[in-house]
């Protein structure tokens, strides 16, 4: 193609708001002109409107699905759910305001000047993403995060918290009864009490109503509580309080954060391919990978703070549709695999690959047009010539413009998403197009956008896994030396050798079980 006709192609297909500063171009895939079809996303934007109208979205758990009230509560489909996003948002935005002014104080008196967070995939994720791209060294409250059960992380992050007198701690799960986020919550109150301090004047609840959560911290008098509510998923929870309350406590403007989003919703919300940027995402999704997830989905921002954008939309793809049936049923094996670093941090990591390697994937670009944030307390980086005429910035966005140039001629394609700066505004803007183009893409492919049985087959399996870690403790005596194989005929598992040679070999590296070497790995033996 000559530069004249990518010149016109860019032209036909670039998509652009001069309000909000927002573009989206989808002139470098290679799909034909008739890919981008409102007959092909009639069923989609359908399927959208009674969505955002209250009807059931998700059959599979009888469930709404409601993260588009979040930002604009008049679209709920009834008062009484208008009247909770309202008075959320309103507790969240005084309660955050009081922790800062000193107005709420920790135990001991003293005022909070940190956060931490605990909770794990979608409350964790988002934010996390939106700390990394909004938070500056003048937050007022500074935060941390508990995202794992592994033990030594979060020594790691209790280690880098300079004062739990000064901290206070939400916890956030749904049910209250993710083991990850309650083992993160029972280390958290070790940690306050070992201190002598009273972890309830610390501790927050994000939950759903009548949960083992909520329950606890009424019980316990925690600081606060805020809702969450089954029609919203983990994934789609940024703008919930599961994002909100860290946002707010962290001085970002929750207010601007959501317009963001409420203006990308408004923008997403045409009945138009060629004019509705989150339906040209779905459709290029759909063309480049043949309907069936057949290429991966890469994410380049190029902006540091935008770094943990791939993870959280890791989550947000991958969660929401990969599924192994479709909605009649049918063995499909859906999704769109997400991996991705940041440019031009890319350029000395692997675009070697993606340039030559195999074709296996196409690109996202995240282009930022201003250089230097106003959450930034020094503009001289953005300002400092590194050549005559030539500044750092200049050479992040060669490095984006060559990179896609070198790309497409080695026949790989890629959308570019451009906004103006990294502000609430842009985040907000960002967070809801992917949502949306989601649920679109979802619609194409005739699955189940909005639930997770495969993460809850994993939950199952690892809750079996620590019952068989029960009935092998109980089998081993001190000073009665045994193989795995008889653990195992001890334990009434005699099948699943594997799993108890794992378990007692996790046990012996902690030191909480002996073990005898024998003449290999397997025939060593075990004792308490």
């Amino acid at each position: 193609m000559t530069d004249t006709q990518l010149w016109d192609r860019f032209r036909t297909f670039y998509f652009s708001d001069e309000k909000t500063g927002f573009a989206i171009d989808v002139s470098r895939m290679k799909f034909e002109a008739s890919a981008i079809s409102d007959e092909r996303m009639q069923d989609a934007f359908s399927a959208m409107e009674s969505l955002v109208a209250g009807g059931i979205a998700n059959p599979d758990e009888k469930r709404m699905v409601g993260h588009y009230w979040l930002r604009n509560s008049a679209l709920a489909p009834t008062p009484e759910i208008k009247s909770e996003v309202d008075e959320t948002l309103h507790r969240i935005k005084d309660f955050a305001a009081k922790v800062q002014s000193g107005q709420i104080v920790s135990g001991n008196g003293k005022k909070f000047k940190y956060a931490l967070i605990v909770g794990i995939g979608g409350s964790a994720l988002g934010p996390q993403f939106v700390n990394q791209a909004l938070g500056s060294a003048a937050d007022p409250i500074k935060l941390f995060f508990f995202d794992n059960t592994d033990p030594d992380g979060m020594s790691k992050v209790l280690e880098s918290i300079p004062s739990l007198e000064e901290t206070c701690c939400a916890v956030i799960s749904k049910s209250g009864g993710t083991k990850e986020t309650r083992n993160g919550q029972l280390i958290a109150k070790d940690a306050w009490k070992a201190i002598g301090l009273n972890f309830e004047k610390h501790f927050i609840a994000i939950t759903g109503v009548g949960s083992e959560l909520d329950k606890t911290a009424t019980n316990e008098k925690w600081l606060a509580r805020f809702p969450m509510w089954d029609w919203v998923g983990g994934r789609t929870s940024e703008l919930s309080a599961v994002g909100l309350l860290p946002a707010a406590l962290q001085g970002i403007d929750v207010d601007l954060l959501l317009k963001g989003a409420r203006d990308m919703d408004a923008l997403t919300s045409v009945p138009s391919a060629k004019k509705n940027p989150a339906a040209l995402l779905a459709l290029m999704w759909h063309y480049v990978g043949k309907g069936k997830g057949t290429k991966d989905m890469v994410v380049l921002p190029y902006k540091d703070r935008l770094e943990l954008f791939s993870k959280y939309l890791q989550q947000l793809l991958m969660e929401s549709l990969g599924k192994e049936h479709d909605l009649n049923g049918a063995v499909v094996n859906q999704g769109i695999a997400v991996y991705g670093n940041k440019g031009s941090t890319d350029q000395h990591a692997y675009v070697q690959q993606l340039r030559d390697g195999i074709n296996n994937f196409f690109v996202v670009f995240i282009e930022v047009l201003k250089d230097s944030s106003k959450l930034s307390r020094s503009a001289r980086p953005s300002d400092f010539e590194v050549e005559p005429r030539v500044r750092a910035g200049d050479y992040l966005s060669g490095f984006y413009l060559g990179t896609r140039k070198a790309l497409y001629e080695s026949n790989r394609e890629s959308i570019t998403i451009t906004v103006a700066e990294v502000t609430a505004h842009s985040v907000g803007m960002l967070i809801a197009l992917f949502e949306r183009a989601v649920g679109f893409y979802a619609t194409l492919i005739n699955i189940n956008a909005y639930h997770q049985p495969g993460v809850e087959a994993g939950k199952k399996a690892a809750t079996a896994v620590l019952e068989l870690q029960g009935k092998v403790m109980k089998s081993l005596t001190t000073g009665a030396w045994a193989s795995t194989e008889k653990i195992a005929s001890l334990a009434g598992q005699k099948d699943d050798e594997e799993t108890i040679f794992k378990i007692v070999r996790h046990l012996a590296g902690n030191g909480r079980i002996k073990v005898k070497k024998g003449q290999t790995i397997f025939t060593d033996e075990y004792s308490l």
